[in-house]
C-alpha cells in the first residue's frame, strides 16, 4: 500500500479519499496528521511514500529520515519550504499547485490597488473615529493612462490583465525569461531592467516567487527609492521578497506614496511594524488567494500529482526540480 502523510493540513481528508474513489484509485493511503509541537515534524514521516504540507519546512534532515519518501506536494504556488537541492540529489520529486487561486489573488490585487487610489479603508477608519472629512488624506487623482508595473508573468498577472485594461492602465512587465514580442501578445511592453519599470510605474505588483540569493529583498532601499513619490507598492507575493524595514522607512519619510501588503516577512510570529501605520498602507493577513473554490482546487492539484508519481508511476506535472532523476525501478 503506498502512504501519503498530510500533516496539518485544515480540514479533514474526506475529499481527498472522495476524489480517490472517483478516479478509481485504491492503492493510495491518505495519513492525516495534526500535531504543531515544534520538532515533532520528522517523528511521523517513517515510511511515507509521499507528503503533502502547507507551510512547514521540508529539509534535506526531515528527508533523511523518510528513507521511502519519493514525492512532496505542496498545497501552494510558493514551495520556499522545500529544500529543492536536497530532494534533487536524493531523487524526490517535488510539486505546487500553480494558478489554483489565480482568480483570487488578481481580483485582490486589484482590489488593494483601488482600495489605495480611493482610500476606501483610510475613510473607513476615519469615519468610525468619529469624523467625516472627505478633504482628509493624501490627494488621489484619476488612474486612467497610468503605468501598472509587473515584476514577473506568470498566471496571476495575466489573469489580472483584462481588470487593468477596463481601468485602462497601461502595463509595464519585468519578466527576465519573457521575450517582448510575447509580452506583446498579451498588450504588455516589457521593461529591459527592474530599474525601468520601477522609475517609470504609478504601481508596482509583486508576483515572482521567494527564491534564496534570487529574489530575497528584491525590492529594498535601493529600488524604493528608484520608484515614484506618487507611486504604490503591491505585494501578494512573498513578504521577504521586500526588505520590510526598508518598506517602513519608505513610507514614513514619503519615497512612495502608499503600499497594499497581504504578505510579511515573519508571518510564523505574525508580526511586522507595517501595522504601525495606518494612513498610506493596507494589509490582509495572508489572504488574497481565499476562496472556498481556490481551497479545493489546490488540494485536488495536489493529490493529482501525488496520483501521477505514486499511482501512475510517472513524471508529474507540476514538477518543481526539473533536474530530478526518478529511478522508478526502485519504487
Amino acid at each position: 500500500m503506498i502512504k501519503v502523510v498530510y500533516f496539518n493540513i485544515d480540514d479533514t481528508l474526506d475529499y481527498e479519499n472522495g476524489l480517490l474513489k472517483e478516479w478509481g484509485v485504491d492503492d493510495v493511503e491518505l495519513i492525516e496528521i495534526k500535531d504543531k509541537t515544534s520538532g515533532k515534524f520528522a517523528e511521523y514521516l517513517g515510511d511515507a511514500d509521499g507528503l503533502v504540507v502547507e507551510y512547514e519546512q521540508v529539509t534535506d534532515e526531515v528527508m533523511g529520515k523518510c528513507p521511502k519518501l519519493k514525492c512532496v506536494s505542496v498545497q501552494s504556488i510558493g514551495y520556499n519550504n522545500l529544500d529543492v537541492k536536497a530532494a534533487t540529489e536524493r531523487g524526490v520529486c517535488l510539486t505546487n499547485a500553480p494558478g489554483f487561486c489565480a482568480p483570487e489573488v488578481a481580483l485582490h490585487t486589484v482590489g488593494l490597488l483601488i482600495d489605495l487610489v480611493r482610500k476606501i479603508t483610510f475613510y473607513d477608519k476615519s469615519v468610525r473615529s468619529g469624523k467625516w472629512n472627505p478633504l482628509e488624506g493624501y490627494k488621489t487623482g484619476r488612474i486612467a493612462g497610468m503605468t501598472f508595473g509587473m515584476v514577473f508573468f506568470g498566471q496571476i498577472p495575466k489573469t489580472m490583465l483584462p481588470m487593468l485594461k477596463a481601468l485602462e492602465l497601461k502595463v509595464l512587465v519585468y519578466a527576465p525569461t519573457k521575450s517582448g514580442e510575447y509580452l506583446a501578445e498579451y498588450g504588455c511592453d516589457k521593461a529591459e531592467t527592474l530599474d525601468e519599470l520601477l522609475t517609470k510605474s504609478d504601481f508596482v505588483s509583486l508576483h515572482c516567487p521567494l527564491i534564496k540569493n534570487v529574489t530575497y529583498h528584491l525590492i529594498g532601499e535601493p529600488q524604493l527609492r528608484k520608484m515614484k513619490k506618487t507611486a504604490y507598492l503591491l505585494n501578494t507575493a512573498r513578504g521577504s521578497v521586500v526588505d520590510e524595514q526598508a518598506l517602513v522607512k519608505a513610507l514614513k519619510e514619503g519615497w512612495i506614496k502608499g503600499a497594499g501588503i497581504d504578505v510579511i516577512e515573519d508571518e510564523t510570529n505574525e508580526t511586522s511594524g507595517l501595522f504601525a501605520l495606518n494612513d498610506n498602507v493596507v494589509i490582509t493577513p495572508h489572504a488574497a488567494f481565499m476562496s472556498e473554490d481556490s481551497f479545493y482546487a489546490a488540494r485536488r492539484i495536489a493529490l493529482e500529482q501525488l496520483v501521477q508519481r505514486l499511482h501512475e508511476k510517472k513524471i508529474p506535472s507540476n514538477l518543481v526540480n526539473k533536474n530530478v532523476v526518478v529511478d522508478f525501478s526502485k519504487d
